[in-house]
């Protein structure tokens, strides 16, 4: 089955910028160039929420993992954490010195990178909501940069034509792959940490594997790709283009599997859900529309039928299987113990369940103090403006 148009949601007055899916894919987050970041119900007949606060284009939007608290970035130079609820409220975050392009949380949910147009990439402890350290090697503009799954690297595209590879503890730059033609819009992680992917103005999606740093894959299209996602197997790559278009990149076969049209105008970002089921999609004609992927379910099956008969359909497929460490491996021992451990994975998600629910209360207690604070120092500010006032009062009667 082909991927096919879920939802549709309209409410933005300007383009969208960026969609991120929660984690139970109950709610999804968009940005816009209205300055307005919205949440919008999976569930049919539930209200959208707009959070308005910054004071300028919303550039980037993310999900915490736990889904507790979602992370902004505005052309106001500011990063806001808010909690996805009815209040809508948010602490604000200043370190950068111009536009932040791009959000991303750690995948413990404890650290935050943002990417600007100040050349930084910056980052932040979420819960302290403390700046920890900048990265500052670009020469240019900062679109996007995000951890590693294992959250020991960073990767960084910039104006300055250059996706940089950074190791988190000793904020050293590893690797600098200079091969696009242009600008890189965006670039990410495959799930198995072991690639990544960049999407640039030269119209291209580079696939460069980072232990060997070498490229894997070179896809070239005819607009610009703004923006692109891995689907959580890791064998397909969607993007969003300038053409009006998002793609779906077979990743194994190292060719294009479908073309969708549904926006009017640039496809501006496009992101799949936690469990890959779903793809959203925003463009610039003020649009968030959500995509069942449909493709996964028959195509896993036909996958695992060619892992299990050890069968390749041709050469490239098979070393790039195992230069990916593709998630399909997994699947298919998975398969095989499904009877032995099913009790075992039960608790197991429970458990998981569990903790997912203490961090996501951790969350909001962090943000409830933080706000409690910054009232307090609101308050603390007024108090001495009362008393500055009272003494000049005083020294003007004396006097």
């Amino acid at each position: 089955e082909d991927p096919s148009l879920e939802r549709h949601f309209k409410g933005h007055r300007d383009a969208v910028t960026s969609v991120d899916f929660s984690l139970n894919k109950k709610q999804l987050a968009s940005g816009s160039m209205d300055s307005c970041l919205m949440i919008w119900s999976m569930r049919p007949q539930m209200r959208a929420y707009r959070f308005v606060g910054h004071k300028d284009a919303v550039m980037c939007v993310q999900f915490s993992p736990s889904g507790h608290l979602v992370a902004s970035g505005s052309r106001d130079k500011t990063v806001r954490l808010w909690v996805p609820s009815v209040k809508g409220e948010s602490t604000v975050f200043k370190a950068h010195t111009a536009t932040v392009r791009s959000v991303h949380f750690s995948s413990d949910g404890q650290s935050l990178v943002t990417a600007s147009d100040d050349k930084t990439v910056k980052v932040w402890t979420v819960h302290r909501q403390k700046f920890l350290f900048s990265l500052s090697q670009h020469i240019n503009w900062v679109r996007c940069a995000r951890f590693s799954p294992d959250g020991r690297l960073i990767v960084s595209a910039s104006d300055d034509k250059t996706v940089k590879l950074w190791d988190k503890t000793s904020r050293e730059c590893i690797h600098s792959f200079c091969e696009h033609g242009g600008f890189v819009n965006h670039v990410d992680f495959h799930p198995s940490g072991t690639c990544i992917a960049a999407a640039g103005t030269d119209n291209t999606v580079k696939v460069w594997d980072v232990r060997m740093n070498r490229l894997l894959q070179h896809y070239q299209g005819n607009a610009v790709v703004n923006s692109l996602s891995f689907h959580p197997s890791g064998n397909y790559l969607v993007t969003a283009s300038n053409d009006s278009t998002l793609k779906i990149l077979d990743l194994l076969e190292g060719r294009l599997l479908y073309t969708l049209h549904g926006h009017q105008g640039p496809a501006t970002c496009v992101a799949f859900s936690r469990a890959g089921d779903l793809f959203a999609s925003g463009g610039s004609d003020e649009q968030v529309m959500v995509w069942k992927t449909n493709f996964d379910a028959a195509d896993y099956g036909d996958v695992l039928k060619t892992q299990k008969s050890g069968t390749s359909v041709d050469g490239t497929h098979h070393t790039l299987q195992s230069e990916m460490d593709c998630g399909v491996h997994l699947k298919k021992t998975k398969t095989q113990d499904s009877g032995r451990n099913h009790v075992q994975r039960e608790e197991e998600t429970s458990l998981a369940n569990t903790l997912e629910h203490i961090m996501g209360q951790l969350d909001v207690l962090t943000q409830t103090v933080s706000i409690l604070e910054q009232r307090l120092t609101l308050t603390e500010d007024k108090l001495k403006e009362c008393l500055e006032n009272q003494q000049k009062i005083i020294q003007n009667k004396t006097s």
